[in-house]
């Protein structure tokens, strides 16, 4: 079901933007018949800087608030739904408070319903309207005792100050919002929050049945994809600026070199811990020889990777991949015992492995053969 992969990238994703503002609490349950709120945040101190950078969602985030995204158009029902969770919720809060012979003056928190798309039925039905001098065009709120707003992701203004809920869209809206992290610096945090959390995506979607993606679903895959090769060019041009500081084109050569394959092995890396929970032992051990390849052959191997299933089959897929890559790498001529080669390699116990793989550039293509090539008796 893509649409719970969805979910939780929304709520994965406003979780790590938030965190730094206040509380983020995903999954709130609350009383009565028991409803989850999606998220449910909690102001903390205040930074200014901080909530200038994430925009219109940091405007959001000035109070207490609830943030209920929806993958799909948000029908009626789940409005109400949502509305009822929000006053479910101030009902606890003053119970608490009567527990506590407290006083309950807490500020009722806003909702804040964030909607791919929203018909204007469904915002005349409940009365919804926009507030231009204070807010942005495509936000809609609920009249004031009901504490709520609709947000149409669709309609509002593809600008910087939009980007991080446009990135919870759907179809252009959220594609076009993805292609715009490139506008960031390589070493933004919120970018490489972002990009992790996107291939974390890309990596489930293409987990789910492959066959039962929807034509976007498979669209959005293929937004994502172009983003390993900007994180190997981001390397590459810091290696560039590095070595041209050094005045000399020989350390530029091996600071571009060394930069472009630093970053290679810590994508793979955190693409492998992010794709099937941690790196086996196997793994790690072609992370040095897989980071020497070349930045098209890199991208092309993710994405092989990406199209793994994330079970124990995929995982020592995935090894058997590395293995090749690796294997290819050292040798021209090796397509006939390929598979021999792979098996006869990745039997080797860990400490013999991790020799060989040291000593795989010194070998010849006769003594890789040799060493490899035969079938066990």
């Amino acid at each position: 079901m893509t649409r719970f992969i969805h979910d939780r990238f929304a709520k994965e994703l406003l979780e790590e933007l938030l965190s730094p503002l206040g509380m983020v609490n995903i999954g709130r349950d609350v009383t009565s018949e028991v409803r989850e709120i999606d998220v449910y945040f909690t102001p903390g101190l205040a930074i200014p800087e901080y909530s200038e950078t994430l925009g219109l969602l940091g405007k959001m985030a000035s109070k207490t608030a609830i943030f209920e995204p929806f993958r799909n158009l948000a029908n009626v029902g789940e409005v109400i739904s949502c509305i009822v969770k929000l006053w479910d919720l101030r009902g606890e809060l003053g119970r608490g408070a009567r527990r506590k012979n407290a006083p309950y003056d807490a500020e009722l928190p806003r909702l804040w319903i964030l909607t791919p798309t929203a018909s204007k039925a469904l915002l005349e039905g409940f009365g919804a309207i926009p507030n231009s001098e204070n807010w942005v065009d495509g936000i809609y709120f609920l009249p004031e005792h009901w504490q709520s707003a609709i947000v149409a992701i669709h309609q509002l203004p593809e600008t910087p100050e939009t980007l991080w809920l446009r990135i919870l869209g759907k179809g252009g809206v959220q594609q076009r919002a993805i292609s715009q992290l490139s506008a960031l610096a390589a070493s933004d945090p919120l970018r490489i929050i972002a990009l992790e959390l996107l291939y974390r995506l890309q990596s489930n979607l293409v987990a789910d049945t492959p066959q039962e993606l929807e034509p976007e679903e498979r669209e959005l895959i293929m937004a994502i994809a172009p983003l390993f090769r900007e994180q190997i060019q981001a390397a590459e041009q810091r290696a560039r600026a590095k070595g041209l500081e050094q005045g000399l084109e020989q350390g530029l050569e091996r600071g571009l070199e060394r930069g472009r394959q630093e970053q290679q092995r810590l994508i793979l890396e955190n693409f492998l811990r992010v794709r099937f929970g941690e790196s086996s032992p196997k793994m790690t051990a072609f992370l040095s020889p897989i980071s020497k390849l070349s930045a098209a052959e890199f991208t092309v191997l993710l994405l092989a990777i990406s199209m793994l299933t994330v079970d124990q089959s995929g995982r020592e897929q995935a090894v058997k991949l590395l293995a090749e890559s690796v294997l290819k790498m050292s040798v021209t001529n090796l397509q006939d015992i390929l598979p021999q080669a792979v098996t006869n390699l990745l039997a080797l116990s860990m400490a013999e492995l991790t020799l060989f793989v040291e000593q795989l550039p010194h070998l010849s293509d006769a003594e890789l053969t040799e060493r490899l090539g035969k079938i066990p008796d």
